[in-house]
């Protein structure tokens, strides 16, 4: 993707602002509910700050980072969190915990990530941290990999409340990632239903789901109160709405009718 293609999806802000104009929720502050990048997408076509420029210049509200802070001096964090602030937009999630929740071999090493990852959200005023799960470990069994995970989120959860920053944990499809535990938010709503937290939530990235499982609405309409982050992309490809088989139009509906976005910040990121 190059700087002319991107600006193109620019369109892909306006359309979703239609989609949901259409059924009476704006995008912005007043609904709440933000269209982001995640800069990976931009990320071998320049320099950071030039991609966040171009982001800014496309109309989005918003970045998701996958790591880069984590090279950052102090000084540089801070002078990257001024240059958002003059372009208008936030950094409103961020992945980077390499260490997966359901794998018990890892707890220590999770814990340890999870806590420096915290204090890196707070510094760049970053209200989610992602979280995934690691890897499916053979001969171990599902109860297992399910109660470490429940376990390892309830910790984090007291953490983050005290940050008072939001997690959400995001399955992988298969496709993706054949060695992923946590491949469909079905299994990924029952954990945080378990873990019963406000501070723990399900990331719904509807190009991994529609991939594994498909049933997108009837799955968001069950669990909406659990939903904390959404991503949109098409299928096939991984390319913009609107160019592959996902009806978003139908998604956007439903996500208005079910007031995404009203109670608190919600954000729709462009993969």
């Amino acid at each position: 993707m190059n700087r002319r293609e991107f600006g193109k999806l620019g369109a892909g802000a306006a359309v979703g602002s239609a989609w949901l104009g259409a059924t009476g929720l704006s995008i912005g502050s007043a609904s709440g509910v933000r269209f982001s990048v995640m800069l990976w997408a931009l990320e071998k076509q320049a320099p950071f700050d030039r991609c966040v420029e171009w982001v800014a210049e496309a109309g989005y509200q918003g970045v998701e980072l996958v790591g880069e802070f984590q090279k950052w001096s102090s000084a540089e964090r801070a002078a990257t969190l001024a240059r958002v602030r003059r372009l208008g937009i936030v950094f409103d999630a961020m992945s980077g915990v390499k260490a997966g929740f359901a794998v018990p071999e890892q707890k220590d090493l999770f814990r340890t990530q999870f806590t420096e990852h915290l204090q890196s959200a707070v510094e760049l005023e970053c209200p989610k941290v992602i979280l995934l799960s690691g890897k499916r470990v053979e001969g171990l069994g599902d109860a297992v990999q399910r109660q470490t995970s429940i376990e390892n989120l309830t910790w984090a959860a007291e953490k983050a409340a005290k940050a008072h920053v939001e997690i959400v944990i995001e399955p992988i499809d298969l496709l993706e990632n054949p060695t992923i535990y946590l491949a469909t938010v079905t299994d990924g709503f029952e954990i945080v239903k378990a873990v019963n937290s406000p501070q723990v939530k399900v990331l719904y990235d509807f190009y991994h789901e529609q991939r594994g499982f498909g049933n997108l609405i009837e799955k968001l309409e069950k669990n909406i109160d659990w939903v904390g982050l959404v991503h949109v992309a098409d299928v096939p490809g991984r390319h913009e709405p609107g160019t592959g088989e996902i009806d978003y139009g139908s998604i956007y509906r439903a996500l208005a009718k079910l007031n995404y976005g009203r109670s608190e910040e919600h954000t729709s990121e462009l993969q």
